[in-house]
């Protein structure tokens, strides 16, 4: 993981690898489609959304990009991300270069963590 000195999400997404950057295009568009009120920020050299408290953030790595759910996945989230072909652990799953984005999917992890925000603030 490379830290990022980048003060905006898009100076993030242009000092990206190449083959990194139109996922992290798209990851961006699907979270701020699934939570249209999300904020968009930095935090830790990486780009984060938060709503009513933190939801998800992205890291990049060398061959792929980390999504970090706040508050975790369930079993049955993991499966269902490992059936689809990406690598998940307790927190967050793996998405390689050369795959495609589970938009369904995080689109559930994004809003289910919105709603379990909204309810703790």
């Amino acid at each position: 993981m490379k830290t990022s000195q980048a003060k905006t999400v898009d100076a993030f997404i242009a000092e990206s690898p190449t083959e990194a950057r139109p996922l992290l295009q798209q990851l961006r568009q699907i979270i701020m489609a699934a939570v249209p009120d999300a904020q968009e920020t930095m935090g830790y050299g990486k780009p984060y959304y938060k709503y009513h408290g933190w939801m998800t953030g992205i890291t990049l790595y060398t061959k792929h990009l980390g999504v970090e759910m706040w508050d975790g996945l369930s079993d049955d989230d993991r499966a269902e991300l490992e059936k689809l072909g990406h690598k998940a652990g307790s927190k967050n799953f793996n998405i390689a270069y050369d795959q495609s984005i589970p938009t369904a999917t995080l689109t559930r992890l994004v809003q289910t963590q919105a709603k379990r925000n909204e309810a703790k603030s």
